[in-house]
């Protein structure tokens, strides 16, 4: 589904950003620097956010904007090992 049709931008291309390698992907604007390009109309940011949100489960609320996700409280499991749906991260 195209989500911002002004850079032609697909959910599948904003959960890549957001999966990627790299630094968390927390807002529209990373997503945007992440895939090159720069917000136009800005009537995308709202569903871009919520594929964020979707994207990053839990996390999304557990996490202060910006943290890497190794390292931190929530981001093990009860055996006290590093919870691989956690170690998600982009451009």
């Amino acid at each position: 589904m195209i989500v911002c049709s002004c850079n032609v931008l697909s959910d599948h291309d904003v959960r890549n950003a957001v999966n990627g390698g790299g630094s968390v992907t927390r807002n529209a604007k990373q997503v945007y620097g992440c895939l090159g390009c720069s917000a136009e109309c800005g009537r995308c940011a709202r569903t871009i956010k919520a594929i964020i949100d979707e994207a990053l489960g839990p996390c999304a609320k557990a996490c202060c904007a910006g943290c890497p996700h190794a390292g931190h409280p929530h981001a093990a499991n009860e055996d006290g090992e590093p919870a691989t749906e956690f170690a998600l991260a982009a451009c």
